[in-house]
């Protein structure tokens, strides 16, 4: 039974479509070289230049950070599960939900909003 690699929506026009790859591998490392190797487009978006990942770039092998393991040296066994999951900023969902009741303007700041969001709750 292979290691499965799950990706996200945001990398799969890296990867044909797919939203996982199963593979043979002994390590986190190894897991993304051929991850990477199948579909090179995606190396760039995953890492830096050399082997390192990048700093926005989240994987987990089973539900648990690889950075409070081993890192790309964690081992993996058939059975497993890889995600990779990049991290992603965001904000209120629904205008309403900031108290503003209409779109927010393009200087509008991230601070703003989210200071505008917690005043709506707590007004409610």
């Amino acid at each position: 039974m292979p290691v499965t690699i799950k990706i996200p929506m945001a990398l799969r026009q890296f990867t044909d479509g797919h939203s996982e790859s199963q593979l043979e591998a002994s390590s986190v490392a190894q897991a993304l070289a051929q991850l990477t190797s199948t579909y090179p487009e995606l190396r760039p978006h995953l890492y830096r230049d050399g082997n390192e990942l990048r700093n926005f770039i989240n994987v987990y092998l089973n539900d648990e950070d690889i950075r409070h393991q081993r890192r790309l040296d964690t081992p993996v066994k058939d059975g497993d599960v890889l995600t990779i999951v990049p991290s992603i900023a965001g904000g209120a969902t629904t205008f309403e939900e900031i108290g503003t009741g209409s779109a927010p303007t393009a200087t509008m700041s991230c601070h703003r909003l989210i200071m505008k969001r917690s005043h709506a709750i707590a007004a409610t």
